[in-house]
C-alpha cells in the first residue's frame, strides 16, 4: 500500500489530533510540513484550493478535513479501532462538537492576549497581525466568543468532560475513541501553546489526569519528507481506484460535472474538478495540476457544500 503523508505543522491542534491516532494505530507515515498561513502553492498544488491543516496524501488521492482522514486510517488500520460497535454513533456525535463548539471555545480563551503572545513568542507584531488577518479571510459563520464568555464556556465543557471520566480511563469507556482525540487537541493547545491560559484546567483534574493518557499515546514512526517530493510522487502516481458505492444525488449534479467544493463555515478557498463520487459519506473531485498531474481530492459531505461550478 502507498505510504502515509501527513501534510501538517507543528502547532495545528487538528494535527495533533492525527498525529495521535497514527501513534495509537502505530501506522508509519512521513511528514511534510506546510506554511500556517498563505499563500500555500505547494499545498494548492495537491487540492486545488483547499488549505487547511492537516491534509492527508496517499500518492495521488488528497483526503481532506480530519473527519474523512479518520475515516482513511482506520480503514488502514482496522484496530484498535476508532469507532467502538456499542457506541460509534455516540462517539462521532461527540467528536463532531468537539472539534466544532469545543475547538472554537478552546480557541477564543487561548488566544486571549497573553496567549496569543505566546503562540508566536519573539515574534514582530507585523506576524501576529498577518495570523490574525489570515484566520479572520477563513472565518466564514464561526462567532468569535469573547474572552470571558469563552472562559465560562469552557469551564462547563471541561466540567462535563470530567464527568465522563469519573469511572473510566477515556471518555467512553477503557480505551480511547476519536472522541477522545477530537476533545483531546484544543486542550493539548491551550495546554502547551499558550500556557499562559491553562491554568483553566487545573480546575478539572480528571481531565489533566486524561490528558496525559493521551499524550502518552505518542506520534509513533514519523518520517521527513518535502513538499516537493510530495508533489513528484503524486505526479508519478495514478489515484487509486474508486470503490464501488453507489451514488447518491442530493444536488441534481451528474457525475462528470465540474463542481466547486466549499467548507460552510472555516476555510472558504474553493476546490474545482470533475465530481467523480458522491457516496453515502464522501466526494471525489478529478482535478489536474501542471506539477502534480492527475489527482483525486476528496471530501466529506458533512462540512462541505458542493455546487455546480460556474462555468458549467
Amino acid at each position: 500500500m502507498s505510504e502515509l503523508i501527513l501534510h501538517h505543522y507543528p502547532t495545528s491542534p487538528f494535527s495533533e489530533k492525527i498525529r495521535l491516532i497514527l501513534g495509537y494505530k502505530r501506522l508509519a507515515w512521513k511528514s511534510v510540513i506546510i506554511p500556517a498561513i498563505s499563500p500555500k502553492p505547494d499545498v494548492v498544488a495537491l487540492t486545488g484550493g483547499y488549505r487547511k491543516t492537516p491534509f492527508l496524501q496517499v500518492g495521488a488521492d488528497i483526503y481532506c478535513d480530519t473527519a474523512l482522514i479518520c475515516d482513511i486510517l482506520e480503514h488502514r488500520q482496522p484496530t484498535p479501532t476508532l469507532y467502538p460497535a456499542h457506541n460509534k454513533g455516540v462517539a462521532r456525535v461527540l467528536a463532531q462538537w468537539a472539534d466544532s463548539t469545543l475547538f472554537w471555545t478552546a480557541m477564543a480563551w487561548s488566544f486571549s492576549p497573553a496567549g496569543a503572545a505566546q503562540v508566536f513568542p519573539g515574534a514582530p507584531p507585523e506576524v501576529l497581525k498577518a495570523f490574525a488577518e489570515d484566520r479572520a479571510k477563513m472565518r466564514v459563520a464561526v462567532p468569535r466568543l469573547p474572552p470571558p464568555d469563552a472562559a465560562a464556556a469552557c469551564k462547563s465543557y471541561l466540567r462535563r468532560l470530567a464527568n465522563m471520566l469519573e469511572e473510566q480511563s477515556f471518555l467512553l469507556g477503557a480505551a480511547p475513541c476519536i472522541a477522545d482525540f477530537a476533545a483531546y487537541h484544543p486542550l493539548w493547545f491551550t495546554r502547551h501553546r499558550t500556557p499562559a491560559m491553562a491554568g483553566i484546567l487545573d480546575h478539572t483534574p480528571s481531565v489533566l489526569a486524561w490528558m496525559d493518557r493521551m499524550a502518552a499515546i505518542g506520534h509513533d514512526q514519523e518520517q521527513a519528507f518535502s513538499a516537493a517530493e510530495a508533489i513528484a510522487l503524486a505526479a508519478q502516481s495514478t489515484p487509486a481506484p474508486l470503490k464501488n458505492e453507489p451514488f447518491q444525488d442530493e444536488h441534481g449534479i451528474a457525475l462528470g460535472s465540474q463542481v466547486v467544493i466549499t467548507s460552510e463555515s472555516f476555510g472558504p478557498e474553493p476546490t474545482q474538478g470533475e465530481l467523480i463520487a458522491a457516496t453515502r459519506m464522501h466526494y471525489t473531485l478529478r482535478r489536474s495540476d501542471e506539477r502534480a498531474g492527475t489527482v483525486h481530492v476528496h471530501f466529506p459531505r458533512i462540512g462541505y457544500i458542493l455546487k455546480k461550478a460556474p462555468s458549467a
